[in-house]
């Protein structure tokens, strides 16, 4: 007779989802101005940048609708000319993985969706960047 439990967890499964990082947080602009530094450390149970902004979000309500984008109309800055076939390679998160258009993501200085979106791997001591500039126009 078969039956469809799953198999209890193993150390392994235990330790892995056990397993806390420690980042250092940056932030400029909007974000700055919400956390009131630019600067601390931050530890959270997982090693992904998903796992990451999970935590993160809980602990400073309000930062992850400043952040993240939730359709691709709010990732999008209007007013961009057109360019029908951009040079170099470009990447993009998934839809309700973007962030608002002209805030970003990065780990160690480069931008999240080139290392694998809110997937990406973090290690103790990476630096992830919560970038949302002041703009002003005319």
């Amino acid at each position: 007779m078969r039956t469809d439990t799953p198999a209890p967890p193993t150390a392994a499964d235990e330790e892995e989802s056990e397993q806390q990082t420690t980042v250092e947080v940056r932030a400029t602009g909007h974000v700055r101005r919400e956390l009131g530094t630019g600067r601390s450390t931050y530890t959270f149970e997982g090693t992904t940048l998903r796992e990451f902004l999970a935590a993160f979000f809980d602990d400073h309500e309000g930062l992850e609708d400043l952040l993240i984008a939730e359709t691709e109309a709010e990732a999008t800055a209007h007013g961009w000319a057109r360019v029908a076939d951009p040079p170099g390679v470009w990447r993009k998160n998934p839809e309700g993985e973007q962030t608002r258009a002209y805030a970003r993501i990065m780990i160690n200085g480069r931008f999240n969706e080139h290392l694998g979106g809110f997937d990406a791997e973090l290690t103790d001591g990476d630096r992830v960047a919560l970038v949302y500039p002041f703009m002003f126009c005319c």
